[in-house]
């Protein structure tokens, strides 16, 4: 029989053979399930006593009693009740007490069992009726009415489950028959279909059942581990009538689907050429989700975060964001320039901030949606971030002010690893918000794929119950039950501070796009969505019949919309209608101007006094709280910084050290996670001092740098690139006063293509005033034997949007104005106080731009790659690039070659030079920001050394690395007068050899070839 059944078709009487089915609609699935109701359910309730004799209820209450405990009750019934509840048969429950046992209270059940022949029946049937209730509590769910077509399963099963009642026949299952139907059962305590009774006949357990998870709302819990959170559930769906709404409810519900569907549309009708991505088929999201605002507006959140791909994003923009119509409708002009738009990305990729009053709760709220790339769900991560980084700077350490929501496919729900990575951080200390309602707008298909060959599990929400959240399938065709699931979604949320999935399962009316023709590929399921009423016509009908509106008064609802958006149709006509700042996800109030005047476009020094390096140095060294005891290695490394300080010298732990404590001192909150980042991989940074006596005590210096300082976050994260660098992206963008720092414990583990690009096209989004996230993303670059350690630097400098081919006009302000017009900034530090110094740049500059810093890792100890006091002192900066000032320097006429050069390479040409007692005819210069490249520095350097010949040298294959960024530049700079040569190693296919033996090969071979002056001729 045909899965889909009106409520009323549910309730009549019907017999074995009868069935419910619509011939007309086709199914593309794998046949009906068949399930039919029981047998006369309308069937008046025999009230007969439960039973006779007080030796029964005697034994009943034990029964009860030994459900709560079975030490409750003697020995003897313990054995009883456990092999009547393991299925042993009439007569056979019963054991003989082992030897030993007192035989006190063992006459009793003895004569109990002889007097009462039916006692172990009554107990096996009760133990029946309690499976029977727990076998709907699991697996109601597979049989819930939850596609509106009529045509799929929503878990990909026609199977009805063995153990759920479908007809009188299946009572046998438990050991039971029509004649048990009319006998009344106490209701166990984890079951609240009784509502105020405590026992009821069978069949009307099974009705109530029925409703409660068969009905249009399938309910996943029962794998929760936690008994309160699963008392809490089935209350809220269990209970007779809890989906009862008021009259001022549906008609609210009905003017919240009139704006969702007229919405859409209205964009048909005006731009039916247009992609949009409407959200036809699943308009019910839109009071879906409103709910869930409203609902948590009530109680207490006043920010809500929130992220979704592309599909409905217009009409969760215009309806649930309440942004301007004219703004959005403008979008849709075709004379509409790149610059007008200020993104580089399409209007159903934009977000928005805004701040409003909660019609429903009159309270204010902060509704901010995420712009989103074409990666479906890859904003995921950034929205959690985003959301930390409001609650941890508004105090709301237990996130119930604000709250995210993140909408998904049911295709990439169910397909992308980046769900999986983010639900991962939902309960780690320093990534949790605190919970967060997904809604996943459940189309059936993913483009052009069915869900039977996109995914391996029953349904697309399977992934969440790895973190034990609770998952609601609903009908999107029945937008009360889509109300009362969100309802019921948002107290969870608030209760228990945790995620949960409200499936809203609905289809797709148009293609992927409003240009894509489905039929191709889908033409059963598109046949019966051209037959299909939308939910709108159906809910109105709905309440027209009961009388809650009438049709005059849903006419005038939707004429009173249409008008409001004919209105703003004709004021998007407006040439200077568009403002940049609407599609803001997070606005920064105050950063851009000083004084109430735009800041400069400069940057101060970022060097500090000395007296300051040396306290900062002195925390570094030390162990700033009482009692603590610290691991012998560690002391050695504390007192060898201490010998540093006094040296004055630093090497890179302590450089970092001082950038950070000099921001946190200045009031910048400094955070820094990633893998193994509080001890460092390496063993060199130490941001986490443990007590060696006491578990879990812990020392962090960095928070004792001076009173009043900025609070310095340090975590460790799962290991989880994707998401965690998403997450560091999304709180960097929270607050312009945060250094947001992700580090990757190995190079390769940022390269993922969606989330460097997220990072990289940011800055071509609406960015106003340079608004473009502070976030600083460290990889390990280092060549320092045949592992594959690459950080694929090649892969970041393609996304540079520097023009390779353009020298720029060289201003004073020139090296600011190419930081500000960049997309990113990538650079490979040489020594300690550069790195300071970067560090310390990123929040002097007057505008935010991602950083790339590559960092190495034999320099972290290298005795060379150490720096000076004076090299970070008052005056000091950044030095994009670092000129050779020995020897070569001085007798520039007689230098025969300039090494261009980046990171740790420098000092294994350092070596070898000297080796070669070559100081005096070959410079090293060192280019420390490759991203903008430094043309003006190279330029320079290269006029110093006119009779030399030009190197690049990397440690790295030619077709990796910096070769193929460096080389176009180069050769722009010197405007093609001269030769420029590679040093480095020949292509390949793997970043390493894999084999020692040929990577100290290789080094020999290209350190010969950048000192070798006639290589060239044979090399290249």
């Amino acid at each position: 029989m045909h899965r889909l059944r009106t409520c009323a078709s549910r309730l009549r009487p019907l017999t074995a053979s009868q069935t419910v089915q619509n011939a007309t609609q086709p199914r593309q699935g794998p046949g009906p399930r068949t399930f039919q109701p029981m047998r006369c359910y309308t069937a008046p309730v025999a009230a007969e006593p439960f039973l006779n004799g007080t030796s029964s209820n005697y034994v009943e209450e034990m029964y009860y009693a030994w459900l709560e405990n079975p030490k409750s009750v003697h020995k003897s019934w313990d054995i009883f009740f456990r092999n009547a509840n393991a299925g042993a048969p009439p007569g056979a429950a019963y054991q003989s007490p082992p030897l030993g046992v007192s035989l006190s209270g063992l006459v009793q059940a003895q004569s109990l069992v002889g007097a009462q022949p039916n006692v172990e029946k009554l107990v096996e049937d009760h133990l029946a009726v309690q499976s029977l209730i727990r076998a709907y509590q699991i697996r109601g769910h597979h049989v819930a009415q939850l596609d509106p077509l009529g045509i799929m399963d929503a878990d990909l099963d026609s199977c009805v489950p063995t153990d759920i009642i479908t007809s009188s026949d299946k009572l046998g299952f438990y050991g039971l028959d029509e004649s048990d139907l009319d006998k009344v059962f106490r209701l166990p305590t984890t079951t609240f279909i009784g509502g105020s009774e405590s026992a009821l006949p069978l069949r009307e357990i099974i009705r109530r059942l029925e409703m409660a998870y068969c009905q249009h709302i399938g309910v996943e819990f029962m794998f929760i581990n936690d008994l309160d959170q699963c008392q809490w559930i089935r209350q809220k769906f269990e209970k007779p009538g809890v989906m009862q709404f008021t009259l001022e409810e549906k008609r609210t519900l009905l003017a919240r689907m009139v704006r969702s569907t007229r919405f859409e549309e209205f964009l048909q009708r005006k731009w039916s050429s247009e992609k949009r991505f409407g959200l036809e088929g699943c308009e019910a999201l839109i009071p879906a989700l409103k709910t869930i605002i409203d609902k948590s507006s009530e109680n207490g959140v006043e920010n809500v975060v929130m992220g979704m791909p592309h599909r409905g994003r217009l009409n969760v923009l215009a309806n649930v964001i309440r942004k301007e119509l004219e703004q959005i409708f403008c979008q849709f002009d075709s004379k509409l320039e790149a610059a007008d738009e200020g993104s580089g990305d399409v209007k159903y990729h934009l977000g928005m901030y805004h701040r409003r009053i909660n019609r429903v709760t009159d309270k204010n709220i902060t509704l901010s949606l995420m712009a989103n790339p074409s990666h479906l769900e890859a904003a995921d991560s950034v929205v959690q971030g985003k959301t930390k980084a409001e609650q941890f700077y508004s105090g709301d350490n237990d996130g119930n002010r604000v709250m995210s929501i993140l909408l998904h496919g049911d295709a990439a729900f169910a397909g992308q690893g980046i769900v999986y990575e983010t639900f991962h951080l939902s309960d780690l200390p320093d990534y949790t918000t605190h919970g967060t309602v997904h809604v996943v707008v459940n189309n059936q298909i993913g483009f052009t794929t069915d869900p039977r060959v996109a995914r391996s599990s029953p349904y697309p929400t399977d992934v969440a119950r790895v973190v034990n959240a609770p998952i609601f399938h609903v009908n999107a065709d029945d937008p009360e039950a889509v109300m009362y699931v969100c309802n019921v979604a948002a107290e969870w949320r608030a209760t228990f501070h945790k995620d949960v999935v409200v499936d809203l399962v609905g289809y797709r009316r148009n293609g992927h796009n409003e240009m894509d023709e489905p039929m191709f590929t889908q033409p059963l399921m598109y046949k019966q969505i051209k037959k299909q009423k939308n939910v709108l016509q159906k809910y109105a009908e709905k309440l027209i019949a009961e009388g809650a509106v009438t049709r005059q008064e849903y006419e005038e609802e939707i004429a009173k919309y249409d008008k409001i958006c004919e209105e703003a149709h004709a004021r998007s006509k407006d040439e200077k209608i568009l403002h940049i700042k609407h599609w803001l996800d997070s606005p920064w109030p105050g950063f851009f101007t000083l004084d109430g005047q735009p800041k400069s476009m400069s940057c101060p020094s970022t060097g500090l006094p000395e007296e300051e390096l040396a306290h900062i140095g002195q925390v570094a060294s030390s162990v700033p709280v009482e009692d603590f005891t610290i691991h012998g290695g560690l002391s050695r490394i504390l007192k060898g910084r201490g010998q540093m300080i006094t040296n004055r010298t630093v090497d890179w732990a302590l450089g970092e050290y001082m950038a950070f404590g000099s921001l946190l001192k200045e009031g910048i909150h400094v955070r820094l996670s990633g893998q193994d980042v509080e001890r460092g991989t390496f063993s060199h940074r130490h941001h986490v001092l443990h007590d060696q006596n006491v578990d879990k005590r812990i020392c962090i210096p960095m928070n004792h740098v001076c009173p009043n300082q900025a609070p310095y976050t340090v975590c460790n994260s799962s290991l989880s690139e994707y998401g965690v660098l998403g997450f560091e992206l999304g709180f960097a963008m929270a607050s312009p006063n945060a250094l947001v720092l992700w580090e990757a414990q190995f190079g390769t583990s940022t390269t993922r293509p969606s989330a460097s690009s997220t990072s990289s096209s940011a800055p071509a989004r609406p960015s106003g005033s340079g608004r473009t996230a502070s976030c600083c993303c460290c990889p390990t670059a280092w060549m320092e034997g045949p592992e594959h350690s690459s950080a694929r630097p090649e892969r970041f400098l393609q996304m540079c949007n520097d023009d390779p081919d353009v020298f720029p006009n060289i201003t004073e302000d020139f090296a600011v104005r190419q930081l500000y017009d960049c997309n990113w900034i990538v650079v490979n530090c040489s020594n300690p106080a550069n790195y300071f110094h970067v560090m310390r740049r990123q929040i002097l500059q007057p505008f935010r731009k991602p950083l790339i810093i590559f960092t190495p890792k034999s320099l972290l100890r290298h005795p060379e790659a150490k720096s000076n006091f004076d090299d970070m002192l008052t005056g000091t900066n950044f030095l994009r690039m670092i000129p050779d000032e020995g020897p070569p320097a001085q007798n520039a006429e007689g230098v025969k070659r300039l090494i261009f050069c980046t990171g740790k390479v420098y000092y294994e040409l350092l070596r070898e030079r000297k080796t070669r007692e070559m100081e005096d005819t070959v410079a090293i210069a060192r280019i420390e920001q490759l991203s903008p490249f430094p043309f003006d520095l190279v330029k320079a350097e290269t006029e110093k050394y006119p009779g030399a010949d030009l190197v690049w040298c990397q440690e790295e294959h030619k077709n990796q690395g910096y070769y193929d960024y460096v080389k176009p530049r180069m050769r722009t700079t010197i405007n093609r007068t001269r030769p420029v040569w590679y040093a480095g190693r020949d292509p390949a296919a793997a970043p390493a050899t894999g084999n020692k033996h040929t990577h100290l090969l290789e080094l020999k071979r290209f350190l010969d070839t950048a000192f070798n002056l006639d290589a060239f001729a044979e090399h290249i």
